[in-house]
Order: C-alpha cells, then structure tokens, then sequence
C-alpha cells in the first residue's frame, strides 16, 4: 500500500494537501484551548465570592463561639451570627456553583470548537487521500495483471484527450492502435494511465 505518489508533482501537492490539513487541526485545537481558557477566566468572580463567603461564614461562627460565651444573653447573641454565617456559607456556595457553571461551559465550548473543524478538515481531506490510497493499489495491481496493460491503455484512452499530448501517434490513432493490440502503443497507453494517478510505470 502506498501512501505517495512516486511522480515528484503529485506526491508534493499531497504532502503540501497532508501538511495544510495538520497546520489547520492544530489551529482549531489551539484556537479552541485559546477560547477555553478566556472562558475560564470568567471564574475569577465565582472564586473570590467563595473565598470571601467561606471568610464571612468563619468570622461569624468564631463570633457566635464568642457571643455564646457571654452570660445571660449569649444565646440571643449566638443566633444571628449563626445566621448570617450560614448565609456567607451560602455565598460560598453561590461561588463554587458559577465557577463550576463556567467550567462546564467552557469544556463544551472548547469540545465544540475542536470537533466541529476537525471534523470539517478530516470530511474534506480524509476521503480523496484514501480514495488514491485504494485506486493506486488497485492501478498497480492491474498493471502486474495478466491483460492489465490493455485495461490501463483503455483507461488512459477514455480519460482526459490532453493526458496523450506529446506522445509519437501510432498510424491510424490511438484507439486503433488499441484495438490491434499494438504492444508499443499498449505500453504508451498504460504508463499515461499509471502516471496520470502519480504512478510510475
């Protein structure tokens, strides 16, 4: 299996198609890491109201540790810190919850922004590349087959008229030629054929 063509011309615009293609999917992995990281950033917000929440509800339960150690009206000091030291535990809360919302978006905006142009380089460049793949070990195995000469004469007969510029016409033509069974004109045919797919003969 052959993954090149042998013809200089051929196998140089694969290679510039294959590295263009990999230029591309590394851009999109990057630009969507890129992306993903500017969304990430918007965490910032979500982890300082954690910290000060956490913060707060310290503070105000060390108060109430206090207050409630004050004879007669501790317990109607306690409770009010209490209070609010579950609601800074809420903010907290509120924080860890936005910054893991961010994060969620972030890891699907980023997937996204992979798949999507992956998947639209690979739909675009993954198809012809393996089509030659198969057509030129099908070409190379029908020029070491018994009358495969003659299949490939016959192809490059039916192809493109331009593909037999510059070859000596045989006397008559070249589906004349074809059709005696001219070996010479054979041979001609089936190498225009081979290299036509970047194949030499």
């Amino acid at each position: 299996m052959r993954f090149y063509a042998q013809t200089p011309a051929r196998r140089s615009r694969q290679v510039l198609v294959d590295l263009v293609a990999v230029a591309l999917i590394a851009a999109a992995v990057w630009g969507a890491l890129a992306v993903g990281g500017a969304i990430t950033l918007l965490a910032e917000p979500g982890r300082k109201v954690e910290s000060s929440g956490d913060g707060l509800a310290r503070e105000l339960d060390r108060a109430g540790d206090a207050a409630s150690d004050v004879p007669l009206v501790g317990d109607l000091l306690e409770k009010p810190l209490r209070s609010a030291a579950d609601a800074g535990s809420g903010f907290a809360d509120a924080g860890a919850s936005f910054q893991e919302t961010v994060g969620q978006v972030a890891d699907v905006v980023t997937a996204a922004l992979i798949v999507v142009p992956v998947l639209f380089v690979l739909l675009l460049w993954l198809p012809p590349r393996l089509l030659w793949v198969r057509r030129s070990s099908t070409l190379r195995r029908l020029a070491g087959a018994p009358g495969g000469a003659d299949l490939l004469a016959l192809r490059a007969l039916t192809g493109p008229p331009g593909a037999l510029d510059g070859l000596p016409v045989p006397p008559g033509g070249w589906a004349d030629a074809w059709r005696r069974g001219d070996q010479r004109a054979i041979t001609d045919l089936s190498a225009v054929a081979l290299e036509r797919a970047g194949l030499r003969p």
